[in-house]
């Protein structure tokens, strides 16, 4: 295995772990979100900021995954 071939492995496996696992937590937000919704309508409109604020920080770890990835490969 050469070095170029590692670092691709690596940065693979970066972005993907990276992505998976944001991807699964916004996922779980928004299902808990709508059920808290479903719950209490009138307070929609709490839970919806929120829950938005809570994707962005979850959607923030997989750009710094991106990142990373992007520096191993690159670096």
């Amino acid at each position: 295995m050469t070095e170029e071939m590692v670092k691709s492995i690596a940065a693979a496996a970066a972005i993907s772990i990276g992505a998976a696992v944001p991807a699964l937590a916004i996922g779980m937000l928004a299902g808990k979100a709508m059920e808290a919704i479903g719950r209490n309508p009138e307070a929609a409109g709490k839970i919806q900021t929120s829950m938005i604020l809570a994707i962005a920080f979850a959607e923030a770890i997989a750009i710094y995954a991106l990142v990373i990835a992007l520096v191993i490969k690159f670096v």
